[in-house]
């Protein structure tokens, strides 16, 4: 049976002729059952374009920040697989579709698609302090959280339904460590993770402060690592969160 797959994309300020050509490649791509731009705080001219688009179209009146917007998003859907995708395109639409076919395949609960996978071609590289900050970070996360990747931050991820109801309500941050926290509690709750590499262009464009959001990363890494923790060696959310068939071996460890 095929599984049906729904994609949000956040949008902020977004340039919207690069948005409506993304849109129309994720439909020739991934030809997904629904996109749904969750947009934050835009001008009325704004939102009547991208309201043209073939998309379902949320609109917030303030910014809530990347990890509301998903979730929110992502709330909205219904779809088998959930999946989403940065407004800029940094990452192609065939690179997104790789990152979702695991998930749809069965072979994994959720995909993390990653720019410093070995295997991913960067297209345009960042700023030298932009991406010396992003391997710092890269680096910080694969020491301190339980689930090594190489990259935690890449704006393309995709996992199923039944993942996303064990994750959700363990889900706090509303900003960009949103996906730090989302693998972080994925792998506590058991669920499998799997890292795909990404094609990637920088977007040197983007209004992201490099400085402001890896120290805001910094706080969420460490706040995602607690939490992780505290679900990990709590037998009753372990029992609960996890599938059905793995209850048995957690207690097992858990008794050690």
């Amino acid at each position: 049976m095929t599984r049906t797959v729904g994609v949000v994309i956040p949008a902020y300020h977004p340039d919207v002729d690069r948005l409506a050509a993304y849109v129309d490649a994720l439909h020739e791509a991934v030809d997904p059952t629904v996109i749904r731009v969750e947009l934050d705080a835009a001008e009325p001219a704004v939102r009547d374009r991208i309201e043209s688009l073939p998309v379902t179209v949320n609109e917030a009146a303030a910014r809530r920040g990347k990890g509301a917007a998903i979730t929110a998003g992502f709330e909205a859907l219904s779809t088998d697989v959930l999946a989403f995708a940065d407004a800029d395109g940094s990452t192609p639409a065939s690179s997104l579709a790789d990152v979702i076919q695991p998930v749809v395949a069965g072979d994994a609960d959720l995909a993390a698609g990653s720019r410093r996978h070995p295997d991913a071609t960067v297209q345009s590289h960042q700023t030298i302090a932009r991406r010396y900050l992003g391997d710092g970070f890269a680096w910080l996360a694969r020491r301190l959280l339980d689930v090594d990747l190489h990259d935690y931050q890449c704006g393309a991820k995709a996992l199923s339904h039944d993942a996303w109801t064990r994750i959700r309500s363990h889900l706090r941050e509303p900003g960009f460590a949103w996906d730090i926290e989302l693998i972080a509690v994925a792998d506590a709750v058991g669920c499998r993770v799997v890292e795909i590499p990404v094609v990637w262009e920088d977007r040197p464009e983007s209004t992201v402060s490099p400085v402001g959001t890896t120290l805001r990363l910094a706080r969420g890494l460490l706040v995602a690592r607690h939490r992780a923790r505290l679900l990990r060696n709590d037998p009753l959310h372990s029992l609960l969160d996890r599938p059905r068939d793995s209850a048995p071996a957690l207690v097992e460890r858990d008794h050690r």
